[in-house]
């Protein structure tokens, strides 16, 4: 690697991020009473995975165009597009809230044991993703999946300068002279790959390696992004930063940002940001915040198959918000149709999205308990989810957490229908397709559980003032 390698990264990088945080900074809605810097980290998290998918999005455009891909096909629109959003949101007041910002989210406005706690934690998540930084650069594409059917495609798209179809290796058998290609999961999405021949565009050359960077690009994004949204939501600043470490400090997580390649990382990241924006334009029914949402979902469709699946997880959750009377019977409903229709769908043994669906319940109980209970790849999260699940049993229908419950319900059962009715169970029993699905969901479980943690503590702390009110009252 050398510094012109560098270089070009950080500015085409910088260039697909800043798209995002100007895309967004330009048409979101802004509240004056939401923290600044908790606003700010939403934006530039949020930033980076709304402007990886449009680059990605270009590039599906200049392949139709037949526009071969180049720095400056895909680059200059791009930084044109940049420009104007940034113009328009620099006409925004509200964005020059975000001058002190800078200042929160170095813990410069904390002190004593709260400011220790804060730069503990920073250096843990620093040093953490140095690390993985040195991972990526130092490791070739290696995890089985990279490089049998998502590095296929990007190094197939970099070599040609454009999209090519990938089919079956029957069809490539049969499609003599034709301009096709084949590997393991021809028909998956081509939005993971697309991040890598950008990356490869930008160097000039296939570096097994740094194609790579996007995987580490988006754990540091997420970071962000979740650090922003608790902050927006009311959370303390070093428990907010608590909350982030959390969801960075799953196991899995980290493996599949060291091991780069995979698509379950976007998948995962997506999502969660996916149904966080989703549940926010819900409540201010905003165009922007609609757009963002919509954006965001679509690329979870874009990423992995399933996807479309954990897009459909959401809409009880969206009920929820915008119809608040009857959103809790109306989530029940829908979840009650959704199991009618696999259980039907199921008796006729169909493949959807890959996957054979039966009616014959053969759930590998004793391999789902080893993942999340025995094995080292959630720490404590399930054991979490079951403390949580207990102590705040009482709020988790309560209409602040009650979209939350829903998401959290709705993928539970998504996983678990999936490993006990479809072919997926063999994946359960040897260890691998549960935790990287189970991926999929885990960030938003552990949003739910930081969420329903404090509505418990809070209604514990207000018990005993609202006791003595009572007493006094008597004795008044």
């Amino acid at each position: 690697m050398t510094p012109m390698d560098v270089l070009m990264l950080l500015i085409g990088f910088a260039l697909v991020w800043g798209l995002g945080v100007a895309f967004i900074a330009a048409i979101a809605a802004r509240d004056a009473n939401e923290p600044a810097t908790g606003d700010l980290a939403w934006t530039v998290g949020c930033g980076w995975f709304v402007g990886a998918f449009l680059l990605t999005l270009w590039m599906r455009v200049l392949a139709l165009m037949q526009v071969p891909f180049g720095i400056a096909s895909i680059g200059l629109p791009l930084a044109v597009a940049a420009g104007l959003l940034a113009w328009r949101s620099a006409r925004t007041s509200s964005t020059f809230r975000w001058r002190g910002a800078f200042a929160g989210l170095a813990g410069q406005n904390l002190a004593g044991w709260q400011r220790a706690i804060w730069l503990i934690i920073l250096a843990w998540l620093a040093v953490r993703f140095a690390l993985l930084l040195t991972e990526i650069v130092w490791r070739p594409l290696y995890a089985w999946d990279s490089w049998t059917q998502w590095g296929t495609k990007a190094r197939v798209w970099f070599e040609l300068r454009t999209i090519a179809p990938f089919v079956t290796a029957s069809e490539w058998l049969h499609a003599s002279g034709a301009n096709v290609y084949f590997d393991a999961a021809p028909h998956y999405p081509s939005t993971v790959p697309l991040l890598q021949v950008w990356s490869a565009t930008l160097l000039g050359r296939w570096e097994d390696t740094l194609v790579n960077l996007p995987w580490w690009l988006t754990g540091v994004a997420f970071a962000f992004a979740i650090y922003g949204f608790l902050a927006r939501e009311g959370f303390e600043p070093v428990m907010a930063l608590v909350g982030t470490w959390l969801v960075l400090s799953l196991p899995i997580l980290e493996i599949h940002v060291a091991l780069a390649g995979y698509a379950d990382l976007a998948m995962s990241t997506y999502l969660t940001l996916a149904a966080l924006w989703s549940l926010r334009s819900a409540r201010t029914r905003y165009w922007g915040d609609v757009v963002i949402a919509l954006l965001l979902v679509a690329a979870c469709v874009l990423i992995k198959n399933p996807g479309k699946v954990w897009v459909a997880t959401l809409v009880p959750a969206i009920a929820i918000v915008m119809l608040p009377r009857q959103g809790v019977r109306i989530a029940i409903a829908l979840v009650i149709i959704a199991i009618c229709a696999m259980l039907v769908l199921a008796s006729s043994e169909p493949t959807i999205l890959g996957y054979r669906l039966h009616l014959d319940l053969e759930m590998p109980w004793r391999a789902l308990f080893e993942a999340y209970f025995a094995f080292g790849n959630w720490n404590l999260l399930w054991y979490g989810v079951l403390a949580v699940a207990v102590l705040a049993r009482r709020h988790l229908l309560s209409r602040e957490l009650a979209p939350y419950t829903a998401i959290v319900a709705a993928g539970l059962m998504f996983l678990l229908f999936g490993f006990a009715f479809t072919n997926a169970r063999l994946w359960v029993e040897d260890q691998s397709t549960v935790n990287r699905a189970t991926l999929h969901l885990a960030p938003l479980i552990v949003v739910w559980m930081l969420l329903a943690f404090r509505a418990w503590a809070r209604h514990r702390t207000s018990r005993p003032a609202v006791n003595a009110d009572a007493q006094e009252a008597a004795r008044a």
